[in-house]
C-alpha cells in the first residue's frame, strides 16, 4: 500500500533503492546526482556521456573566436562602473565555463536541470527548505589545491557585498538564513521565508572561487591579473580589451566525468575582440577566427560570396532550436516620467512599422515577436486564459487588458507603407486620452512640453532600426534623437539606467524563473547593473514570478508563465521587434561538431578541430 501511494520528491531523481523514503515524516532525502526544476532529470545516475556530444571527439589544436566589444576585468562576479568581464571566464552562453566552475552543471538539453560537477551530489527535502551539496573529493583548482567548503563559504561571503557584485547573487543569498559546513565535504544552505523552489538550482549554479586566490580587501576591484579557477582552462595571455588566450590544463580534475566527456576539445582557445561589426566579419573571412553565428537575414543572404565559401573552406549551416524566441526590442525606461502612463507606451508600440522594415530591410526573413515567450508552449498569445491563469490574476483586475486575457491580442500589423493611417490614428487617440495634444505640428504632454526622447544604440544595425522608428514617430510630432555610442559608454549608461529608450534583448528559456526578478522585478528596479532595463516595479509582475518559482508541476508552471506573459504584454514596457526561428552558423571546414545538437541549439563547447588542420 505504501509503495503504491508514495511519490518521489519533485525535481529530484533518487537512487533506485531509495523507495521514496524521503516522503516519510522526518525522513532524510537520499543524495542525488542531479536536480531539475520540474519532473525528473533526463539522464539517470551513472550515465556515460551527454547525448549531444561525441565522447571520442579528437583533442588538440587552437580554436579562435571573434566577438564584438571589449573587456576590462577577469573577476566574474563584481560590478564596478562600466566593468565588462572577459568572455569565457564564467557562465558564457557561447563558450561555457572555461576558468570558474559551478557546483553543478546546467544541461543545455533540458529546460532546467543540473548535474553534479564540483558537487558530486545534491540533497533537499520535498518542500525545498534547504539544499545540501557534497563536494567531489577529486575537485581541484588549476594550481592543484583542493576545492573545499571553505572556498564555497568565501565565495558566498563575497557575493553578499551589495553594490560590488552582480545584484542577482545578492538577491539569491538574501533568501538564505544560514550557510554551514557539514562534515568535511558538505555545505548546507537553509532558507528563510522568502525562498522559492528554484533557489536550490540557482545556488547549484553559483561559481566557486578559491579563497587563496583573492584578497578580501581588494576583491571589489577589477583585475586583469590571471585568476585561478577549477575549470578546464587557465588564462595564458591577456591583451586588455583586445584578446584573451586560454590554455588547456592537462591536469584538469573533471576531464573524465560524464558531464565533461566530449567537451573542452582544444589545447588553446583565443578570443579576439572587435569594436566594429564590419571588421569582425572581415576577420572571419580572412580566417582570423573560425565560427560566426549570424543573426542578420540580410547579411546571411548576401555577405557570403567570398572565395572561402565558394571553394568549400567555409561551410554554412542552419540549426533548429527548441528555445522560445526571446525578447528583443525598444525598452522604455519607466524611471522617466514621460513613460509612466501605460497608454503612452501602448501608443508608441503601435508606431513601429515591422511590415515595412521586414520587407525593405530584411528580405521578409523575420517574424514579429509577439509576447515574451513566442514560438513556445509558454506563450499566452492566441490562447484565452484558463482557470488557473485567471485565478492567479484575480488579485490584479487591472493588470491585464481584456483582449490579452481572452487571447484576441496580437502584435500590430501595418499596411507596410511606413505611414499606416489606421495605426497612426489609434496611437494619437491613446495619447490624447493620456492628456497629450498637438501644437504647431508637435506633440506636447499634459504640461505643454514637447514630447521628445533619445534612443541609445550600440551599433550600426541598431541605429538603422532606430532611425526607421524615428521617422514614423516624427509623423505625429514626436521628437526622437538616435545616439550611437562606443561600447564602453554604452555599458556604463546601461548599468546606470542613463537612457530614455534602449534597444536590447533577453534570451529566453523553457524554464523561466528567478532570473526574471533581475529583468522585470521590483527588487532590481533601482539596482545599478541589473537587467531591469525598463525599471519595472509592478506588484502583479512580482506575484506572477513568485507563482512561476513556486510551481510544483508543469501544468501550474505553464499557467503561471502565461499569466506573467499577459501582464508584461499589457503593460507595454517594450516595443517588440523580430526574431529568426532558426540559428545560422558559418564555420571553417576544419571545425566540426556532433550530429546531434541539444535542445537550446548550437553548443560550441562540443565542437572540435580536425587533427592536422
Amino acid at each position: 500500500m505504501f509503495l503504491r501511494a508514495c511519490r518521489k520528491p519533485i525535481a529530484i531523481l533518487l537512487a533506485s533503492s531509495a523507495l521514496c523514503l524521503s516522503s516519510l515524516p522526518g525522513a532524510v532525502a537520499a543524495p542525488a546526482h542531479a536536480i531539475a526544476m520540474q519532473g525528473e532529470p533526463k539522464l539517470p545516475g551513472g550515465f556515460d556521456h551527454l547525448p549531444f556530444v561525441d565522447p571520442a571527439a579528437p583533442k588538440g589544436g587552437t580554436m579562435r573566436y571573434g566577438v564584438y566589444g571589449t573587456f576590462d576585468n577577469l573577476n566574474p562576479i563584481i560590478v564596478r562602473g562600466a566593468t565588462t568581464t572577459a568572455r569565457g571566464i564564467w557562465f558564457d552562453p557561447d563558450f561555457g565555463n572555461l576558468v570558474f566552475e559551478p557546483l553543478m552543471w546546467r544541461s543545455p538539453d533540458e529546460p532546467f536541470t543540473l548535474y553534479g560537477l564540483l558537487a558530486e551530489s545534491v540533497d533537499t527535502d520535498p518542500e525545498r527548505t534547504y539544499v545540501e551539496f557534497t563536494l567531489n573529493p577529486k575537485a581541484r583548482f588549476s594550481d592543484g589545491t583542493p576545492v573545499t567548503v571553505e572556498d564555497v563559504l568565501f565565495t558566498t561571503d563575497m557575493m553578499k557585498e551589495v553594490g560590488t557584485v552582480r545584484p542577482q547573487y545578492t538577491d539569491w543569498l538574501s533568501k538564505v538564513a544560514k550557510i554551514e559546513k557539514v562534515g568535511e565535504r558538505g555545505v548546507r544552505f537553509t532558507f528563510n521565508e522568502r525562498a522559492d523552489r528554484e533557489l536550490p538550482l540557482l545556488l547549484a549554479g553559483l561559481p566557486v572561487l578559491p579563497e587563496h586566490g583573492f584578497d578580501r580587501a581588494t576583491f571589489a576591484q577589477t583585475t586583469l591579473k590571471p585568476v585561478i579557477g577549477s575549470g578546464p582552462y587557465v588564462i595564458d595571455r591577456v591583451d586588455p580589451g583586445q584578446r584573451i588566450v586560454y590554455r588547456r590544463n592537462p591536469e584538469y580534475w573533471a576531464k573524465d566525468l560524464p558531464v565533461k566527456r566530449g567537451l573542452d576539445n582544444y589545447d588553446e582557445i583565443a578570443i579576439s575582440y572587435y569594436r566594429d561589426a564590419g571588421a569582425q566579419f572581415e576577420a572571419f573571412q580572412k580566417g582570423l577566427f573560425y565560427v560566426f553565428a549570424d543573426g542578420n537575414p540580410q547579411h546571411w543572404r548576401t555577405a557570403y560570396d567570398f572565395p572561402a565559401v565558394k571553394d568549400g573552406r567555409v561551410v554554412r549551416e542552419t540549426f533548429q532550436s527548441g528555445k522560445p524566441a526571446g525578447t528583443y526590442g525598444f525598452f522604455f525606461n519607466t524611471r522617466r516620467s514621460m513613460f509612466f502612463d501605460r497608454r503612452v507606451r501602448q501608443a508608441l508600440g503601435l508606431l513601429y512599422d515591422f511590415e515595412w522594415a521586414n520587407r525593405n530591410l530584411y528580405f521578409g526573413s523575420y517574424s514579429r515577436i509577439a509576447g515574451y515567450f513566442a514560438n513556445s508552449e509558454l506563450s499566452s498569445v492566441g490562447r484565452p486564459a484558463g482557470e488557473k491563469e485567471r485565478g492567479l490574476l484575480s488579485r490584479f483586475p487591472d493588470a491585464v487588458l481584456p483582449e490579452v486575457l481572452d487571447g484576441a491580442w496580437k502584435a500590430p500589423v501595418s499596411d507596410g507603407s511606413g505611414a499606416d493611417r489606421k495605426l497612426l490614428k489609434q496611437a494619437t487617440d491613446l495619447l490624447k486620452s493620456a492628456g497629450f495634444d498637438f501644437r504647431d505640428g508637435r506633440l506636447v504632454d499634459p504640461e505643454g512640453r514637447p514630447f521628445a526622447f533619445e534612443i541609445l544604440v550600440q551599433n550600426s544595425d541598431q541605429q538603422r532600426i532606430a532611425l526607421g522608428y524615428q521617422r514614423t514617430l516624427g509623423r505625429i510630432g514626436i521628437g526622437v534623437s538616435v545616439r550611437l555610442v562606443d561600447d564602453a559608454q554604452y555599458q556604463l549608461r546601461k548599468q546606470r539606467f542613463d537612457y530614455d529608450v534602449l534597444i536590447s534583448s533577453f534570451n529566453s528559456t523553457l524554464s523561466p524563473g528567478a532570473e526574471q526578478r533581475g529583468r522585470w522585478g521590483t527588487v532590481s528596479a533601482k539596482a545599478n547593473g541589473s537587467f531591469n532595463y525598463a525599471g519595472v516595479a509592478n506588484p502583479a509582475v512580482d506575484a506572477m514570478i513568485d507563482a512561476m518559482t513556486a510551481a510544483r508541476n508543469r501544468e501550474d508552471f505553464v499557467a503561471a508563465v502565461r499569466a506573467y506573459d499577459r501582464v508584461l504584454i499589457s503593460e507595454a514596457y517594450v516595443v517588440p521587434l523580430f526574431y529568426v526561428g532558426e540559428q545560422w552558423l558559418a564555420r571553417w571546414s576544419f571545425i566540426h561538431h556532433p550530429d546531434t545538437i541539444p535542445l537550446t541549439g548550437i553548443y560550441f563547447p562540443a565542437f572540435w578541430r580536425e587533427p592536422g588542420n
